[in-house]
């Protein structure tokens, strides 16, 4: 009885229920989608880093190398010679060196020239096709085929640079080999290819602006800068190598020594990525606040409602006092509506978060990772949910204290 008492007091203000609903359903929303989203970057970025002790490249920023090599969301810090990664392969603290050649990109997404051991590191296999056996062939990632619709024996154009809409590569098309299967790391939205294929382009592409260019005149016996030809080939470079450790001692001594005695820089992806989710985390803690706020605004909202149908109700609550209730009972009446608007606006708030994730990943590609996380619970909801309950309790409290301590007989007389 307490219980359809309660919710067809909740019925009889139904502008001010839906608002009281609908405020803390917001606030809720907000705090579970950051809630999905942190989770999500947080796995994502493990899974992509995971494996990978170390990356060395050219002298720059340590994220900026970590943010390319790793989550390929940045660009290099510059190229590095080939014989480095013959170097490392040498160190005995190093037990797998991955060289990595960028520079250009296929609708948004990386081509990297590297070696099948990539692939491997990533814990891909071929769902389609082989890998490349010459230059420009390439393997596609799951996500790059899926939004491109290429497959096996289809040709492709990259573009040069890692933007979209840079100038296309026509005289150099890819044939694609193979088609790697989902892995849900970084592998998925790139293409894969030897590092052959990306000197081959950028070759041609260094020599045909090297033609364009004005020559410098040569005297009689043709020295001098323009006596150089421009057949020459030109140093072999990769522009960044991931290094696995051998040994966990490897951590305390390798990377100091690549930065102190090498041209290189040595950058851990554990360290940045931990300074990386720093900065990320202070965005998040704010909107986060600004989520609570809601909350705790549609709680005082909700208190402010229940005060005033105390008010409204005291004749009622009067005659179900003769009638035989108790004092807890009367006092449950509220405490029930609060607890119902709450669950209301919680459940309703944790759906709006997740159809959330889910029309980020929709609209955005490279957050299709999202999609998932939007159709699972986390155990952090169970503590939204139960903080919206502690709030509702919250606001019912002094109203529910007060309607249990009604005076019945001065209530009746005054009406």
């Amino acid at each position: 009885m307490i219980a359809r008492l309660a919710i067809a007091y909740a019925r009889r203000r139904p502008l001010s229920t839906a608002l009281v609903v609908l405020l803390l359903a917001l606030g809720l929303g907000v705090v579970t989608l950051t809630v999905l989203l942190a989770q999500e970057l947080s796995e994502r970025m493990t899974r992509d880093a995971q494996g990978i002790d170390l990356v060395v490249g050219a002298k720059g920023s340590p994220l900026q190398l970590v943010l390319c090599g790793v989550y390929h969301v940045d660009v290099p810090t510059g190229n590095i010679p080939l014989a480095a990664v013959a170097q490392l392969r040498a160190n005995p603290l190093i037990a797998e060196a991955i060289p990595l050649a960028l520079g250009d990109s296929f609708r948004g997404a990386w081509i990297v020239g590297s070696e099948p051991e990539l692939i491997e590191h990533y814990g891909a296999h071929l769902a389609a096709g082989t890998l490349w056996s010459a230059p420009m062939e390439a393997v596609l990632g799951s996500a790059v085929a899926e939004v491109s619709g290429l497959k096996v024996g289809d040709h492709f154009t990259g573009s040069h640079g890692l933007a979209l809409n840079g100038p296309q590569h026509v005289d150099h098309p890819y044939l694609v080999t193979g088609i790697a299967t989902p892995t849900g790391t970084v592998l998925d939205r790139m293409v894969v290819t030897s590092i052959a294929s990306v000197w081959v382009i950028h070759e041609d592409h260094d020599e045909n602006d090297a033609k364009d260019a004005p020559t410098a005149p040569t005297n009689d016996a043709g020295s001098g800068p323009a006596a150089k030809s421009p057949a020459t080939p030109p140093s072999r470079e990769v522009t960044l190598v991931l290094v696995r450790y051998r040994s966990p001692l490897a951590a305390a001594t390798l990377p100091r020594m690549i930065n102190a005695t090498t041209d290189l820089v040595a950058a851990s992806p554990a360290l940045e990525t931990a300074r990386l989710l720093t900065v990320f985390g202070v965005g998040t803690d704010v909107l986060r606040g600004f989520a609570w706020l809601l909350v705790a605004a549609s709680a005082l909202m909700l208190f402010v409602a229940l005060a005033q149908a105390l008010e409204e109700r005291r004749y009622d609550l009067a005659i179900l006092r003769t009638l035989g209730a108790t004092p807890l009972q009367v006092a449950g009446v509220l405490l029930l509506e609060s607890l119902a608007l709450s669950a209301c606006g919680a459940l309703l708030g944790i759906a709006l978060g997740h159809l959330a994730a889910a029309a980020i990943a929709t609209w955005l590609p490279s957050a299709a990772t999202l999609a998932p996380a939007a159709r699972r619970w986390l155990p952090d909801e169970w503590l939204i949910l139960a903080l919206a309950l502690g709030a509702g309790i919250l606001a019912a409290w002094l109203p529910a204290w007060r309607a249990a301590r009604l005076d019945v007989a001065a209530t009746l007389a005054d009406n």
